[in-house]
């Protein structure tokens, strides 16, 4: 299936966060989540970033920063978010969602402190 519309988005989005809930390293920092109200907002991200759609307002680094977040939660993140993508998407957009993705973990983790910038 192409990433072609928000129903798509909406998609991936359920699926990878429904991964992330009963995930052993990643549910307990995102446990403090109002899930009905966090994944309209990452619908809307994912939307303003593949679709253009401009729906996002925020500062998503910012809602970071207080967690307790180590490199070790950014791998295991992308490696779900990557999984999740590749067994329900194909095409251009698959690949551009999971390049933006590698590329937002890795300025949320140099701006963190979490390794030095390359």
């Amino acid at each position: 299936m192409l990433i072609k519309t928000r129903s798509d988005i909406e998609i991936l989005v359920n699926r990878f966060y429904d991964k992330v809930k009963t995930d052993a390293l990643l549910a307990p920092v995102f446990a403090h989540l109002d899930w009905p109200h966090h994944l309209p907002i990452m619908y809307n991200f994912w939307s303003s970033m593949l679709l253009g759609e401009q729906s996002y307002q925020g500062n998503p680094f910012q809602k970071h920063v207080p967690l307790p977040l180590q490199a070790q939660h950014f791998d295991q993140w992308l490696k779900l978010f990557e999984a999740t993508v590749n067994e329900n998407f194909q095409g251009e957009r698959a690949q551009e969602v999971k390049d933006r993705a590698r590329s937002i973990a890795r300025v949320f983790q140099h701006k963190l402190g979490l390794f030095p910038a390359t």
